[in-house]
């Protein structure tokens, strides 16, 4: 049995190190204590990837590690956004594709009215980074709907580069089956956002209202679609390392340098 270290189970995750902490410490991923530090035992963590944890961590020689190249490389801004746009029109939901940081590579597409009146003439992805940010700290790797900041229902799909998970497939804006949020939890929207208190009531039930098997319908889906970008963001990826390569060799080639002294 393989016991991967807590920074080889940070770059399958890409989480920051206190995260990982605590998944090992309440049991959401399999971990042993060796003296101080925590280890990971790699079998039992390529089962609950479903095979994507490698035999080695060891990068090839000849290409680089899937972690040496940004999301934003293997995945353009123009591509993000067009997956949105798509998964919020096949969804009849809002939309957004990110980071494992929570950073938005697209706008939000089809915004509910709700969130447009919370961020109304305020929103930057900052004041969403951290809410999807905590989607992507979920260890469960099956997307299913959960309660965001905001109290209406979010799901998402991780976009996966190599063993390594990179991205999301946001969508939401879905109200929970208790609708509109109580008095207490619009103030503390309030507080936090900044919004109009009777701006929010005023647009509070424009939501969308979608029953459980449409839900469960979405979610199958959304694996799908960030399934498709994955194959496309690694495609895309070999790519770029293949072309450095090759750029590598021909700056090496010594009848290159032949050349440039001649």
């Amino acid at each position: 049995m393989t016991l991967l270290t807590t920074k080889e189970v940070q770059d399958l995750f890409k989480v920051d190190k206190s995260t990982i902490y605590r998944m090992a410490e309440d049991g959401r991923i399999p971990a042993v204590k060796v003296g101080r530090q925590w280890r990971f035992p790699s079998d039992q963590l390529d089962s609950l990837l479903g095979g994507a944890v490698p035999t080695t961590l060891a990068p090839s020689p000849s290409v680089p590690p899937a972690g040496e190249l940004a999301l934003e490389a293997t995945l353009p801004a123009e591509t993000a956004q067009t997956v949105a746009d798509l998964a919020a029109d096949m969804f009849g939901v809002m939309a957004v594709v990110t980071d494992m940081e929570g950073n938005s590579l697209s706008t939000v597409a089809n915004p509910c009215g709700y969130f447009s009146a919370v961020f109304e003439g305020t929103y930057t992805a900052d004041h969403c980074a951290q809410s999807w940010r905590q989607l992507g700290e979920e260890i469960d790797l099956e997307p299913r709907f959960l309660p965001s900041d905001l109290g209406f229902l979010c799901a998402r799909s991780f976009i996966r580069h190599g063993h390594r998970l990179v991205g999301m497939v946001i969508v939401g804006g879905v109200a929970p089956e208790e609708w509109p949020p109580t008095t207490a939890h619009i103030k503390a929207v309030v507080a936090e956002t900044g919004a109009d208190e009777t701006t929010i009531r005023d647009h509070i039930d424009e939501v969308y209202w979608i029953d459980e098997p449409h839900q469960q319908w979405i979610v199958r889906n959304l694996s799908r679609m960030s399934d498709l970008l994955s194959q496309l963001a690694e495609g895309r990826g070999r790519l770029i390392a293949k072309l450095a390569n090759i750029a590598a060799l021909a700056s090496a080639d010594p009848h290159n340098n032949d050349k440039e002294t001649t």
